[in-house]
């Protein structure tokens, strides 16, 4: 009779230990402890708007305007965010240093993640930085090729006249978006900027309309061929914060145990592909996640809690 996966801890880490080819596909649960809320959560509604109803190329066709200030306020509400702990864990498997110690046969590790606000960037530069300056180690090597953001960056710009791809920080974009983020917490009606007002392509003899550089529905991700390419030598897929609904990324962690790999799943609550993991860990993955991976690690669960507490 099959009872369910398992949540032994020690039988998890003992997997770890002996993984070579290891990924991780996150969704938008690994950046809810920093204040990023999901398009599927109680936060997912923008004002009367289902926010994936306004992710979709018809829907910036039919009215940059709105698109452009629902974004506006994901940017912002992105910049004031800051790597948790989970996002710092996974951090720590890009780098050769500390990867060694949590997966002491690990030839490989990438995480494939759907989330577009950069944290896994950043935690990924603020760990390499608190390692170099604590000198524990003679070199510290981060592998920033080992982050793939398959559905873009919500810093990025496209334009849509040239196409010329840029990243672009700037608070706001454009003068015309500037305070209309508040506006969602006023409830009031959403003023109706004019094209010409809206970000434009900085480009010579361009100023094409932008948009942002994210994936939305109906597009095609990125990086699927290196993405399978992976999937197929992977022999561990832990699965962080996604409720494995979006497809390709839904199936990445089944292809991994069709071909006899382990498969771990760090979620807040239970959802419909946990029956076919190896492994299950409940609860906020900013807490289950270096508790199970990093606390047999003294030194380096220390180094973790530093690094997030200085963010």
């Amino acid at each position: 009779m099959a009872t369910g996966p398992s949540t032994s801890i020690q039988a998890f880490r003992e997997v770890v230990k002996s993984s070579q080819n290891i990924i991780v596909i996150a969704g938008a649960g690994l950046s809810a402890a920093s204040g990023i809320p999901t398009f599927r959560d109680g936060g997912g509604l923008w004002r009367k708007y289902e926010a994936k109803n306004l992710a979709t190329p018809r829907a910036f066709a039919k009215d940059p305007s709105r698109v452009w200030q629902f974004y506006h306020m994901r940017r912002e509400k992105a910049r004031g965010a800051e790597p948790n702990a989970a996002h710092m864990t996974i951090a720590a498997l890009s780098v050769k240093e500390t990867l060694r110690y949590i997966c002491p046969n690990a030839e490989s590790f990438t995480l494939i993640t759907q989330n577009v606000d950069g944290l896994s960037r950043r935690a990924l530069d603020q760990l390499t930085k608190t390692l170099a300056s604590k000198k524990i180690f003679e070199k510290v090597t981060s592998e920033p090729q080992s982050i793939i953001e398959m559905h873009g960056r919500l810093f990025d710009t496209i334009c849509k006249r040239c196409r010329h791809r840029e990243a672009n920080y700037n608070s706001p974009i454009c003068a015309a978006l500037e305070g209309t983020e508040v506006i969602v917490e006023r409830q009031e009606q959403e003023p109706d900027i004019p094209l010409s007002d809206l970000p434009r392509c900085t480009q010579p003899d361009c100023g094409g309309l932008l948009r942002p550089g994210v994936v939305w529905f109906e597009e095609i991700p990125h990086h699927l061929q290196e993405i399978d390419e992976i999937v197929q030598k992977a022999d561990l897929a832990i699965v962080v914060g996604t409720s494995s609904t979006v497809y390709p990324a839904a199936g990445y962690a089944f292809e991994v145990a069709e071909h006899g790999g382990t498969v771990a799943v760090f979620n807040l609550d239970r959802s419909d592909g946990d029956s076919e993991a190896d492994y299950l860990f409940l609860g906020p993955c900013a807490e289950t996640l270096p508790q199970i991976l990093a606390s047999d690690q003294p030194w380096l669960d220390d180094i973790l809690k530093v690094t997030s507490s200085t963010l």
